[in-house]
């Protein structure tokens, strides 16, 4: 894992299915205004990132032989970036776009207090 962002047992099962099913897998969070908790699961490439965002992690998921890119919109992170972020999974409808979806389950992303001493990633990497 990274040390601003973790995953679940729960959140990693989900990820390995969707690994099987749908190839390499990304995620994205963004501020937006409807579910600002909820991380996009996506096919890895298929969300096209911008200048705006940032790559937080590449996930090492037991079970899924390439890194999972957690990405963030720099807003976002700005607010976020005093906190651990941690992938979790809960009973529920995923967004329309996300994988997990048709699942009847969604991703949620916890926060909790964190210290460090750099605010960004220690290798940001724009789009």
């Amino acid at each position: 894992m990274s040390h601003l962002v973790a995953v679940t047992p729960a959140a990693a099962e989900l990820i390995r299915s969707l690994r099987g099913q749908h190839g390499p897998l990304m995620f994205h969070q963004s501020g937006g205004c409807c579910d600002g908790s909820a991380p996009m699961c996506y096919p890895a490439g298929e969300f096209r990132t911008g200048s705006s965002d940032i790559r937080l992690a590449a996930l090492m998921v037991d079970g899924v032989p390439e890194p999972v890119e957690f990405w963030i919109s720099r807003a976002q992170w700005d607010r976020w970036q005093h906190t651990t972020l941690t992938i979790d999974v809960v009973p529920g409808r995923g967004s329309g776009f996300s994988l997990e979806a048709p699942e009847g389950l969604r991703f949620l992303l916890r926060s909790t207090l964190a210290r460090r001493t750099n605010d960004l990633p220690d290798e940001p990497r724009q789009p």
